[in-house]
């Protein structure tokens, strides 16, 4: 597998939030295929476990905001979760989209030389066995990723439990701290992790943290960014990478 470090950085500079952002149905593969026809080649998605051990695409901890279930996700088994409707919350046209599993995902972006951003989001207190289950589904399916010319997934979290997993489970794999607060350790955290890249809030890179996280040895990158001036100053700053759901305003 073709190593992915700070000065080997392979990944595009525009990546597409959840899929397609808000134009589809997040963390669904019809998100993929609508952010793919925008000319999107790299993805950003969440992914947690089932209580089967099933690593699947959702955010949030609950069903209801984006599927016709309710309750806790984790605490369904796949069977129940791979019944559900994640579509029609969105728009009528997404009714019956299903949730994804991972591995489904990982074979949209295989079969098409996609790049993937997936950020391991735990059901809480599953923080290690969701970083090391996904880190060891991620190693197995693109294990064929150097025949086939690709690089690796981009593993990141903010949970330093579930990249600390990570790294134990695949080392090999590029990993990225995400912040949401400049905390204190942040930098020697990432450091402790062999972190390739920072992902953070876009309004927290100003010159002093861009500086810190270069002069370190770290890709700099940012969520969630949906307006033209914030792209802009992104980019004045030198930063490495822009997540976004304005899929339909920025031309990666």
């Amino acid at each position: 597998m073709q190593t992915v470090t700070s000065e080997n950085w392979p990944y595009p500079r525009w990546i597409a939030h959840r899929g397609a952002g808000k134009l589809a149905p997040e963390n669904t593969l019809a998100a993929f295929k609508l952010g793919a026809s925008q000319g999107y080649r790299m993805f950003e998605c969440d992914v947690k476990l089932s209580s089967d051990g099933v690593p699947f695409l959702l955010h949030d901890s609950t069903l209801e905001r984006t599927t016709s279930g309710t309750g806790i996700a984790g605490e369904q088994t796949w069977a129940n979760l791979s019944q559900l409707d994640a579509g029609s919350w969105h728009s009528r046209s997404f009714a019956g989209e299903p949730l994804p599993t991972f591995a489904n995902i990982a074979q949209f972006c295989l079969k098409n030389g996609y790049f993937l951003n997936i950020e391991i989001k735990p059901s809480p207190g599953q923080e290690a066995e969701t970083g090391k289950i996904v880190a060891e589904h991620a190693a197995r399916l693109w294990k064929d990723a150097d025949r086939l010319d690709l690089f690796p997934p981009l593993l990141t979290s903010f949970r330093p439990e579930s990249l600390e997993a990570a790294q134990a489970a695949a080392p090999h794999l590029p990993r990225g701290l995400l912040l949401d607060t400049l905390w204190k350790g942040w930098l020697e955290t990432a450091l402790v992790l062999d972190c390739s890249a920072i992902v953070c809030n876009h309004a927290l890179w100003d010159t002093s943290s861009v500086t810190q996280a270069k002069s370190a040895g770290f890709r700099s990158l940012s969520y969630t960014v949906n307006d033209e001036w914030a792209a802009q100053r992104l980019l004045d700053l030198g930063t490495d990478g822009v997540i976004t759901d304005r899929v339909d305003l920025f031309v990666p």
